[in-house]
């Protein structure tokens, strides 16, 4: 039996969790969140906790309980507290600034990077050079940290580019003069 999957979901006290056909919605004080999940997959909700069970021991309901698991839990802990993601500016005059509704960074190119923040991802920009992106969707949230910093990423000889907080960028020795 999946160890992940076995274990039931504890739901907050003002989180509430329901199952349509092949759908699973949980609300809570943040926001409201929706996933499709498959149908062989069975969702029994209880007092306080969401339990789920799968019909058969094949290798892919195995998989699909682990996920469906998981998928419950990430949007219950979405609705209730969010996610947060921070990254880092490094470089001399590489900047990030607030323009609205959009990011613009100052790294390097000629001119500045406009980046569109999507709807359900708010962000707030520390000293310039600390950028922290904050949702109800563990994905969503993922995926605009990991776009912003496909934008410049940290290059291995100085460090120089937009990092996740706590990354370590493997460096490079440069080039060495010959004798």
């Amino acid at each position: 039996m999946s160890r992940i999957g076995k274990k039931p979901i504890e739901l907050p006290a003002k989180v509430t969790c329901e199952r349509t056909v092949n759908t699973i919605k949980v609300t809570g004080p943040r926001g409201e969140l929706a996933a499709i999940i498959p149908e062989r997959i069975d969702v029994v909700m209880e007092p306080g906790k969401v339990v789920v069970n799968r019909p058969s021991n094949s290798r892919q309901d195995r998989a699909y309980h682990g996920l469906v698991r998981t998928l419950i839990q990430n949007m219950v802990t979405g609705v209730n507290t969010g996610y947060e993601k921070n990254l880092e500016i490094v470089g001399v005059g590489y900047k990030a600034e607030a323009d609205g509704k959009n990011l613009k960074l100052t790294i390097g190119f000629s001119s500045p990077v406009i980046y569109t923040v999507p709807e359900g991802i708010d962000f707030r920009i520390e000293k310039q050079t600390a950028i922290i992106l904050s949702g109800i969707d563990k994905e969503q949230v993922g995926k605009v940290a990991a776009d912003i910093r496909r934008i410049k990423k940290p290059e291995p000889y100085k460090g120089k580019g937009i990092k996740y907080a706590g990354e370590v960028v493997r460096r490079k020795v440069g080039k060495s003069v010959g004798a």
